[in-house]
């Protein structure tokens, strides 16, 4: 079995945490797990880019010289694609850039991001994460104490406002619900610091 420490926000072991071997510790699947990180930034894309073809470019109804005779190249139009102002050819038109995948990939997604974090040491479980103000210096202490570096996401249980309020003036922590957890947080995220029932919620949300 899966076992990590429970610590409290003082960063001190209270007792051993036995996890879900078929959720925390799996094989991870790596081509299905980024399969679904460009699922989430296919889905942010506006896919607005356009270019305008030689029916749309205004101008050049007429033919600029007779076919024959100037010594020229034959032309039909100067809004033809080789014309400076003319229409682009093959170019790019809006378009849709999401796509699909099935449950099972979904749910194997986030138990192999899941599992990369417990396996390499990138998962941390407190027993709670109650913060008294909305303060930012009070979630920056809770780091400091802890001894977390770098991009910490928090996962808790339920909505916390506070720590909602208290991280996001910074750049480098994020707070999110159990039950909104996705695989471009999670690999985001250098540490992902979970209460003791957020991991309640996952476990019971990916059997």
């Amino acid at each position: 079995m899966a076992k990590i420490q429970l610590i409290n926000q003082k960063g001190e072991k209270l007792k051993d945490l036995t996890l879900a071997d078929t959720i925390w510790n799996i094989e991870a699947n790596d081509i299905v797990l980024k399969k679904a990180i460009d699922l989430q930034l296919a889905a942010t894309r506006q896919g607005t880019a356009k270019t305008k073809n030689r029916s749309e470019v205004s101008g050049g109804g007429r033919k600029p010289w007779r076919q024959k005779g100037t010594g020229r190249a034959r032309q039909g139009s100067i809004r033809a694609t080789q014309w400076r102002g003319g229409g682009i050819s093959g170019g790019v038109t809006p378009r849709d850039y999401t796509f699909q995948i099935n449950k099972k990939e979904r749910s194997l997604a986030i138990k192999s991001a899941l599992t990369h974090k417990f396996q390499e040491k990138e998962l941390v479980v407190v027993d709670n994460i109650n913060l008294s103000t909305l303060k930012t210096k009070e979630i920056k202490d809770m780091l400091k104490d802890m001894k977390l570096a770098g991009k910490v996401l928090f996962v808790t249980a339920s909505e916390n406002e506070n720590l909602y309020m208290a991280t996001r003036n910074l750049g480098y922590a994020y707070a999110i619900m159990a039950n909104e957890i996705n695989c471009y947080d999670l690999i985001n995220a250098d540490m992902v610091v979970c209460d003791e029932e957020a991991i309640k919620v996952i476990e019971g949300g990916l059997k």
